[in-house]
């Protein structure tokens, strides 16, 4: 074969990966799975930093300093929790859920205005809850607003067994028979035997599960898809449970 013919030959042939007519596949996208030899590594992920609490209070400080280890000495004491870096350095273990979100939208002189409502309910399932509620123009501002709400509107619930179908002494329900009013809605807790679970609607129940309850049954009227008014009545019946027991 003369050296022309070897060249023309050697010259047509292409490199794997590279595509051509008849000589293998082209390559699409970024390559390999594993990357070339001289790509440039990926970046890694940032993690979201925790904010460290810096109180800014006389509460606060004396939370911080170890003076006060329980929101029971708060609530006897009646002084006023304005930080909830107070409730999450109190109570580590409070779970945030949120509960009802919503649209307000309302016509002014400059146009249609559009914000966002949030409802956050706060609790650790072991006697604690709180309910807090936020509007902005951002979802995400709006639920923020509504934790830090719910962490300030925290309250102890007393528990027991008020159930004279069961008559322990484990706390799996409430004490006696409470009642609460928000708005239009009206709700009755009232003491259940354990084993019975709790005998409420949808998010009724995920809120009494938030305060630790176990065993109930509970009667409620009015306007109850309305979720302002009745997380008001189940805070408002469960602050009972700890002022008159």
């Amino acid at each position: 074969m003369s050296q022309t013919a070897q060249s023309k030959g050697s010259q047509g042939q292409s490199k794997p990966g590279q595509g051509g007519r008849g000589r293998g596949p082209p390559v699409y996208g970024r390559g390999p799975v594993g990357g070339a030899a001289g790509a440039r590594p990926r970046r890694p992920r940032r993690e979201p930093e925790e904010e460290v609490w810096v109180p800014k209070t006389v509460l606060g400080q004396k939370v911080a300093s170890g003076e006060i280890s329980s929101l029971e000495e708060i609530i006897e004491s009646g002084l006023r929790i304005q930080e909830s870096g107070i409730i999450k350095k109190l109570l580590p273990d409070l779970k945030s859920e949120v509960v009802d979100v919503g649209i307000i939208q309302k016509m002014t002189s400059n146009g249609q205005s559009t914000r966002f409502k949030a409802i956050v309910a706060a609790g650790n399932e072991n006697g604690y809850l709180g309910i807090g509620q936020g509007k902005s123009k951002q979802m995400r501002i709006a639920i923020e607003k509504a934790t830090s709400q719910a962490f300030l509107n925290v309250n102890p619930i007393k528990m027991g067994c008020g159930s004279w179908e069961c008559r322990c002494t484990q706390k799996h329900s409430v004490p006696f028979k409470v009642k609460g009013k928000g708005g239009s809605v009206t709700i009755e807790i009232i003491p259940g035997p354990r084993g019975l679970g709790l005998v409420a609607g949808g998010k009724i129940k995920r809120l009494l599960e938030l305060a630790g309850l176990k065993d109930a049954w509970t009667t409620a009227k009015g306007s109850t898809p309305t979720m302002n008014s009745t997380s008001k009545a189940i805070l408002d019946c469960l602050r009972q449970t700890f002022s008159q027991g």
